[in-house]
């Protein structure tokens, strides 16, 4: 059972070949910085950004701070706080006209704020995004995967026998991923699974039991295609306990937080970045800023697109890190309904879909709001594939998925909201996943600092946290304590 991640950051209910050690809070979450400047942003579809290597022109204009942050996602906003605490003046460029990065509620509907970004707290003990939620006084709503109920492909829920089949794949998944992972070299996931249960033999009902578990339980876990997922290190991650909490008033409280009284600057994107040693220019569009120091918090989809000039060019190392890593996709469709139509005791319902992938997993909103509406997920492939269609024809085929579960008669959509995390040029995707050819030292490589002066944050830069928001919330924290020490 999947749940949305950094877009939409996803829940642990995967496969666990290796185990996953519950992990303490390695972080306190900071109070607000006591200066007198604030941003705050609507969310709105963006232009383009990328990074490159390349060399830049002379800066037409100057501005001083000491520390130049790249992005107001949660990363670059928890690094500013904790910079601004110890007495540094820092300045954030934001390229959107809103902050929070893949933190973004929409208040399109004004009696119900949705996240098209991340959703969920994942495990709420020793989490330090709880204690933020906590110290800003947000009300959570606990969801729960034992309050979910599957369908089969026919719409009916699933009998015993065919929850059987299931139960029965999933653990040989299991058994062949533990397997997989003791051997050399290393496989895609989807080569593991196709070798061990020899897939295409399989009648058609075990062959659909195999996908709906790959996709459910892996791809919208990770974001990733099975077909790119390294067998070895697609799970390589730590968890905190608990369960998992849904922020009623959007999660977009914590970005706003986080901003107060730090200097932005939105609809500022970045071009060239000179740097020497203790010594950077950042231009952007009109303006150049200089600083001794520059956090990126760029996500790693930006950071593999390639349109920020570099001179000189990042080391080699981070290069291959950005360009082996891969970004995963996580779509979201709401859909709001004049009544509830469907059970609402429940709080996941799982279709195990005759189309691979497609509309495998939803949330119902109904029990944690009260409110009549439905959250579909794609991810991977039919997460990227659907983003090509026009948001009349998503509807569309979420409602036939419907349609086929609950019957012909459900109402029509009152309204609804899709996200394209894939075609979003300041994202390039949901979240980072480890692929075939990526080992998950290169989330080291990606993090560390260049000459005392480049320094970077984001989820994709965790080695144990990748693709979650308390991932980018304390690689923020350490890469500010890696400026504190310089």
């Amino acid at each position: 059972m999947a749940a949305a991640g950094l877009s939409a950051c996803a829940a642990n209910t995967d496969p666990e070949p290796t185990p996953k050690p519950a992990a303490p809070s390695t972080a306190t979450p900071l109070p607000v910085a006591p200066t007198t400047s604030a941003a705050t942003a609507a969310p709105s579809p963006q232009p383009t950004l990328a990074v490159r290597n390349a060399t830049i022109a002379a800066p037409t204009s100057t501005q001083s701070p000491d520390v130049i942050i790249i992005g107001a996602g949660i990363a670059g906003l928890a690094a500013a706080q904790k910079l601004m605490q110890r007495g540094e003046r820092v300045l954030v460029l934001e390229a959107r006209d809103r902050i929070g990065g893949r933190l973004w509620t929409s208040n399109k509907w004004a009696d119900a704020p949705m996240d098209l970004g991340a959703s969920w707290i994942h495990g709420v003990q020793g989490n330090p995004i709880t204690a933020l939620a906590k110290q800003i006084g947000a009300k959570m709503a606990r969801t729960s995967y034992d309050a979910a109920i599957g369908y089969g492909p026919d719409g009916k829920p699933l009998t015993d026998a065919q929850e059987a089949v299931i139960e029965r794949y999933d653990k040989a998944i299991r058994q062949a991923l533990r397997t997989a992972q003791k051997q050399d070299p290393d496989q895609s996931v989807k080569a593991v699974i196709e070798k061990a249960l020899n897939v295409t033999k399989l009648p058609a009902d075990a062959q659909r039991a195999v996908s709906f578990v790959l996709n459910g339980k892996l791809e919208q876990e990770y974001g990733g295609s099975v077909a790119e997922l390294s067998a070895h290190w697609y799970d390589d991650s730590a968890e905190f306990d608990g369960e998992d909490e849904l922020f009623l008033a959007g999660y977009g409280a914590i970005a706003t937080h986080l901003a107060k009284n730090v200097p932005i600057e939105t609809k500022t994107q970045v071009r060239r970045i000179e740097w020497k040693r203790g010594e950077a220019s950042v231009t952007t569009d009109g303006k150049t800023y200089r600083a001794e120091k520059v956090l990126l918090t760029l996500p790693l989809g930006v950071l593999k697109r390639g349109a920020v000039a570099f001179a000189p060019a990042l080391p080699a190392q981070k290069q291959k890190a950005i360009e082996a890593l891969k970004m995963g996709v996580l779509n979201k469709c709401y859909l709001r309904f004049p009544k509830v139509f469907w059970e609402s005791k429940y709080d996941w319902m799982e279709y195990v879909s005759p189309k691979a992938g497609e509309w495998v997993e939803w949330v119902s909103f109904a029990r944690p709001t009260g409110l009549p509406i439905l959250l579909g997920f794609n991810a991977a492939d039919a997460g990227r594939a659907i983003e090509a269609l026009s948001d009349e024809k998503i509807v569309a085929s979420a409602m036939q998925t419907l349609r086929t579960i609950f019957g012909r008669n459900i109402p029509d959509p009152t309204d609804f909201q899709i996200t394209r995390w894939n075609a979003d040029p300041f994202a390039g995707g949901s979240y980072s996943f480890n692929p075939v050819g990526a080992v998950p030292e290169m989330r080291e490589h990606l993090a560390k600092p260049v000459d005392e002066t480049l320094f970077f944050a984001g989820e994709a830069t965790s080695r144990k946290y990748f693709g979650t928001v308390h991932g980018a919330y304390l690689s923020g924290i350490r890469a500010a304590d890696e400026i504190l020490a310089v």
